[in-house]
Formats: C-alpha cells, sequence, structure tokens
C-alpha cells in the first residue's frame, strides 16, 4: 500500500468563511475551490490544503489536537480559530511558502496507534520535537498524543486525506488486508477510497486524475 504525500486535511467546521478568511488574510493562503458544501484552502493546490466542510454546531474537538503548517519565511505562531481549530505555523524548509508539516491526534496508546499506521500505507519515523510517536507521509506527518479521542457525534476532524498513484489498486490492497472500507468516491477530477483507520479517524486514499486542474 504505497502513499505518496499528506494531501488535505478535511474538517467539519460552523464558520468556513471566517476560517478561510483567517488563513487566507493572515497565513497567505488562498481560496482553491468553493461549493455550497465546503470551501478549499491552501497556498497551492497541488499540496497540503485544508477543506473546511460547513457543518452544524457546536463541534467537538474529538481525535484533533492540532494542525501545523510549515512556512519558509515566517516566524513560529499559533492561532485559535472558530470552533476550537488550533492551527500552527513553524518556520522550516520547504519548497513552496506554505505547506502541511503534521498534524497531531489524540489517542489512548500512542505507540500502538503509530504501529497500526504502518499497515495503512504510512511510513516510520522518529519522535518530532514534541517527543511523541509520529509517522511519515512524503515528508509530512502525522503525530500520536496521548489523550481520549471520544466518539463525538459531531466531531471537528472530517477525514485525513493522502496522495495515491491508482485508487483501484489502493483498494484491492485494503480488502486484500480486511481493512474497513469506508467509501468509494468516483468524482470528476478526483477518485477516493476512503478507510476507517486507528480510534475511527477515517483517512482517505484520492487519486487525481489527468483532468484535475484545481489552481
Amino acid at each position: 500500500m504505497q502513499i505518496e504525500k499528506l494531501d488535505h486535511i478535511a474538517l467539519w467546521v460552523t464558520e468556513r468563511d471566517r476560517i478561510a478568511d483567517a488563513v487566507t488574510s493572515g497565513l497567505g493562503m488562498h481560496v482553491i475551490d468553493r461549493t455550497d458544501a465546503f470551501t478549499l484552502v491552501g497556498a497551492d493546490a497541488r499540496r497540503g490544503k485544508l477543506t473546511l466542510f460547513a457543518a452544524e454546531g457546536p463541534r467537538e474537538r474529538g481525535a484533533l489536537a492540532h494542525i501545523t503548517l510549515r512556512a519558509r519565511e515566517r516566524e513560529a505562531e499559533a492561532l485559535t480559530l472558530p470552533d476550537g481549530l488550533e492551527l500552527e505555523v513553524v518556520q522550516a524548509e520547504t519548497d513552496v511558502d506554505l505547506d502541511l508539516d503534521h498534524v497531531a491526534l489524540f489517542s489512548r496508546d500512542p505507540e500502538g496507534t503509530a504501529e497500526h499506521y504502518l499497515s495503512l500505507g504510512f511510513e516510520p519515523a522518529g519522535p518530532g520535537p514534541s517527543g511523541d510517536p509520529r509517522v511519515e507521509v512524503g515528508g509530512a506527518y502525522v503525530e500520536f498524543h496521548q489523550g481520549e479521542p471520544g466518539d463525538p457525534e459531531r466531531p471537528l476532524l472530517n477525514h485525513l486525506a493522502v496522495l495515491v498513484e491508482s485508487a483501484d489498486r489502493l483498494l484491492e490492497e485494503a480488502q486484500a488486508q480486511g481493512l474497513e472500507v469506508a467509501d468509494v468516491v468516483d468524482a470528476p477530477n478526483t477518485k477516493a477510497v476512503f478507510l476507517w483507520g486507528p480510534e475511527r479517524v477515517k483517512i482517505e486514499y484520492v487519486e487525481h486524475k489527468p483532468t484535475f486542474s484545481l489552481v
């Protein structure tokens, strides 16, 4: 099960316009796409992005601890946004202006959860600056903090998305391994397989079709 990079993090939010305004005006992202259902923001359509799905409130943090972006020319900072979304920025080498560095998740068993993610195509990685266990995907990370993810009815985190070359091949491998498939979505520009990861975190394995042309 081969994955290429961390493509986006999708969130259920009650104030997507306020959040989009905050990250575009304050961090230099731009709105890549906006529909009745969601707003897609990022510095580059083919790199780490945030998908803000419109949802009813109140939202619960659930498994999501925080999201950290890396920037070439920006001092470290932390933003607390609507719905309790914690967004951090660190200064680090990156070949684009702004990219995903890591997403931190709460886990009852951080070491065991990190081990489980290896079976989902993620690569092993040493602990990050926080000292917490983590796994790697294309130079970005998923980090696991000791904590209670719970089972919220209205979670803040919708899903994590990683890029794959072939969604069909990924689906075959997942079924062969007996992994739990949540959904398969064949859209005009993408095809995606959604799997349930540890502690009911949904992971999207998305293929960009040749027609993929967001800017």
